[in-house]
């Protein structure tokens, strides 16, 4: 298990799955001032776009159990609330990139500007975060491909950002990595956001029940209050998705291109191995 601290992030060495997890979980712990209040903010936008939909699908929060009567509304309402995912977590990554590309290449303390927009590449990131959510607004229509389509989208903004290549091709070369060793990249992807989905509705109804049940919560506040909790919620639960993501793509290139070797390298002669990293002071 990786130490806590800066020099613990990212090991130049591949990871058992439990050390992913703790690396993703202490990537998200050193940039929490960042990524929390960023992903609060795109998860309440989330909430206010999903909540027509849910109107017309007639599902009751904090739930949104579906109505076997509107079924078609329900099944396009969860098509949008992937591609919204999908959207947010690519937005993220690039943030979660820079940082770990930088704590890979220089693992001594400093302190990130991640929202400094000097090499972040963030136009071609948010075009690549509508193709990743258009990927999965399609793939979530037809059940089943949601599970191919969120599998093989973990590396997309990664390679943007670090390896500096286009939308289209990162899309290729997400696919790619995440198929390798057997496919491992994506059921590691597909594991992680198992484990956040169960966590996420669990905290959210437990919430919001707990409230209800106690006599804190009126009716009419059920709604806001339901809102905000899932925007709370997720708010912790995207970044450290998004985490994740960036600690599997330079695990992956770790363990299968050799990337250990650059770095250490670079590390020896002082010349840059991943460009850009997050701007330091």
């Amino acid at each position: 298990m990786p130490d806590a601290g800066p020099t613990a992030v990212l090991p130049l060495r591949p990871l058992t799955v439990g050390e992913l997890v703790d690396s993703a979980v202490l990537l998200l712990r050193d940039h929490a001032r960042t990524l929390v209040p960023v992903a609060v903010v795109l998860a309440g936008v989330e909430q206010l776009l999903l909540h027509p939909l849910r109107l017309v699908a007639e599902v009751m929060p904090p739930a949104y159990l579906p109505r076997l009567d509107e079924l078609p509304a329900y099944w396009f309402l969860l098509a949008v609330g992937a591609a919204c995912e999908g959207v947010v977590v690519a937005l993220l990554g690039n943030l979660t990139a820079r940082a770990a590309g930088t704590v890979l290449v220089d693992p001594a303390p400093r302190v990130h500007r991640l929202l400094h927009p000097g090499g972040a590449r963030f136009p071609v990131t948010v075009l690549a975060a509508g193709l990743a959510g258009a990927v999965m607004f399609v793939s979530a229509l037809v059940l089943p491909l949601w599970v191919v389509g969120f599998a093989l989208l973990g590396s997309v903004v990664p390679a943007i950002v670090l390896d500096r290549v286009g939308p289209v091709r990162a899309l290729w070369r997400s696919a790619t990595l995440a198929l390798r060793n057997s496919g491992r990249a994506a059921a590691v992807r597909l594991l992680n956001y198992l484990v956040w989905w169960l966590l996420r509705i669990g905290l959210a109804i437990g919430a919001v029940t707990g409230l209800e049940s106690a006599g804190l919560l009126a009716p009419e506040w059920k709604l806001p209050v339901a809102l905000a909790v899932w925007t709370a919620v997720n708010g912790v639960a995207y970044p450290a998705l998004a985490c994740l993501d960036a600690v599997v793509y330079l695990e992956t290139r770790i363990r299968t291109e050799g990337l250990d070797i650059a770095v250490g390298r670079a590390r020896q002669t002082g010349r840059p191995a991943l460009t850009p990293t997050a701007d330091r002071r």
